[in-house]
């Protein structure tokens, strides 16, 4: 069986190994494979022998499908899958997988990570005492930046699943307070610090917001003017879900103002970031490039489950199917 991966990069710098599917096809992997909305020529040359595809963020379109004669399997190297014209390839009889639940406790310990930053300014400060600003200072301690205790500050999590339990989790432990919104309400959950309620009350009472929803026409453009209005002046915001969660001219605007005192962003609307995004010259906006998930054992776990999906639809029992 012929497999091909198409961008195989970015979970696999060189720190892990392709063997697992190399023992099940022949293999061939690219690093990158380019495209552009007018012509995605590359995409099917390099995939028009495949019976099995490997795709995380290059598009497989209902046009490249139509190119594809040999194709069974397309396996998504990701939980997201809107990279697949998931109808198309049911039509045309292949069966499409992704990766979920695999980076449960790197993105929550990001998350925890980036709000650490906004309220310590580690990385600030250290950079400080490298310039020498420690050496010549008067006073035996300095800070650059008011700092800000989390014990008995509250956080409201958006999208209450396993990140956002396991981000739960992590602040309780930091001596905060929860308050959740979720479609669906595990009350066997809550406790004297975690409760759930409903938008609202989490945009008007939390200290921190931190979106781990997932985006849909209800949940894309969820932080706006209107949204932010309703928040507490100061209120820190975390992304390390998806970025057209935040509808981004809104939030730069309310960091500029000072409404919104920080913004910790591991994700933006369109990535790689462009130049011109708002949020770059915004005050106090901290963006990642997308590496919640780069933990060298979170991406390993990636790999295993993507290998097994690939094991179990060759032996005639799929699982991780996604469908129209």
């Amino acid at each position: 069986m012929k497999i091909v991966v198409l961008d195989g990069y970015t979970l696999n710098p060189g720190d892990l190994s392709w063997k697992g599917l190399e023992r099940l096809g022949n293999l061939i992997v690219y690093d990158r494979t380019t495209f552009d909305r007018s012509g995605e020529s590359l995409i099917v040359e390099r995939a028009k022998e495949a019976e099995a595809l490997f795709t995380n963020k290059t598009p497989i379109s209902r046009e490249v499908l139509a190119q594809l004669p040999h194709l069974r399997y397309i396996g998504v190297l990701a939980t997201g899958y809107n990279v697949v014209d998931i109808e198309a390839a049911q039509e045309k009889g292949v069966v499409v997988t992704n990766i979920p639940a695999y980076g449960t406790d790197s993105v929550g310990q990001m998350t925890i990570a980036l709000l650490l930053e906004m309220c310590n300014h580690v990385g600030v400060h250290s950079e400080s005492v490298k310039r020498g600003e420690w050496t010549n200072n008067a006073d035996w301690c300095y800070w650059s930046t008011p700092m800000i205790e989390l014990t008995g500050k509250t956080m409201g999590i958006i999208g209450y699943g396993k990140i956002g339990q396991a981000t739960g989790r992590i602040a309780q432990a930091l001596g905060m307070k929860v308050i959740a919104y979720n479609h669906r309400p595990r009350k066997e959950l809550e406790n004297e610090i975690m409760k759930y309620a409903d938008l609202d009350i989490v945009f008007a009472n939390s200290d921190v917001i931190s979106l781990h929803c997932p985006l849909n026409e209800e949940t894309k453009g969820i932080i706006n003017k209107q949204t932010i209005a309703k928040m507490k002046d100061g209120v820190m915001l975390i992304n390390t879900s998806r970025g057209p969660l935040i509808v981004e001219e809104d939030l730069a605007e309310a960091l500029n103002l000072g409404k919104v005192r920080g913004a910790a962003l591991d994700v933006v609307s369109n990535e790689p970031i462009r130049a011109d995004n708002p949020l770059l010259t915004a005050k106090n906006c901290y963006i990642t490039p997308h590496i919640a998930w780069a933990a060298v054992e979170t991406r390993q776990r990636l790999m295993g489950i993507a290998v097994d999906n690939f094991e179990k639809f060759l032996t005639g029992q799929p699982v991780n199917v996604i469908k129209h």
